[in-house]
């Protein structure tokens, strides 16, 4: 079977699968264990509208299992089926930034391509955050300021509660007639640590909406 799953994806199907071995293993009433196996059924048929006949079986074949070593093998058997994220070369990350002369870029050899939804990485020195991502088919990227909170907060990217911090970009946008100096920032924040959040996300669009306003 062809990859098909995304990053974000087998997230949401991993948050599942917590969620039915949690109430397995809690849980005496099999109504509830019910609900929450159809519950489950229901969220990952929605989160794979595309997807074939027999993709679709077997995601939802973890709505069927009660143990832990069965909901180990059955996370197993989707490794081959996930979509691995496509940065491209060190060369075409760097045309992203034609403005930076000497941008700093991450180790991509020790990156798990499988395990991200956008490539996102820090200059400390620089106070920079910079964030890859295909948007609308084409990858583009972001720069802006990362300014850390020091504390826990709600990250706007994956909606849990981690080290954040404010990360503040500039539009490229610019209203007819704006003077030449017109500049406007956006800003949001989101987790520290992006492989914290990569791990966490389970819903690309409020990443692609805050991008979106950024670039169109």
């Amino acid at each position: 079977m062809q990859p098909f799953i995304r990053n974000h994806q087998y997230n949401l199907i991993k948050k599942q699968v917590g969620l039915l071995q949690n109430t397995c293993t809690t849980v005496a009433d099999p109504k509830i264990v019910e609900s929450v196996r159809s519950n489950m059924q229901f969220k990952l048929t929605e989160a794979f509208p595309e997807a074939s006949e027999a993709a679709r079986d077997l995601i939802l074949r973890g709505a069927e299992l009660g143990t832990a070593p069965e909901f180990q093998l059955y996370l197993a058997s989707l490794e081959s089926c996930r979509i691995a994220f496509e940065p491209g070369t060190e060369q075409q990350l760097k045309k992203l930034y034609p403005k930076i002369k000497k941008l700093k870029l991450p180790d991509l050899d020790a990156i798990d391509w499988k395990a991200i939804s956008y490539l996102g990485w820090s200059d400390i020195a620089a106070n920079k955050l910079f964030i890859v991502y295909p948007l609308d088919g084409r990858l583009i990227g972001i720069e802006g300021r990362f300014t850390p909170t020091n504390k826990k907060g709600t990250c706007f990217v994956c909606n849990r509660q981690t080290e954040v911090g404010l990360f503040t970009a500039l539009t490229k946008s610019r209203p007819a007639n704006a003077s030449p100096d017109y500049y406007k920032a956006i800003g949001n924040y989101m987790c520290a640590d992006s492989v914290v959040c990569n791990g966490n996300i389970t819903d690309p669009a409020p990443l692609e909406q805050f991008l979106s306003s950024l670039v169109k």
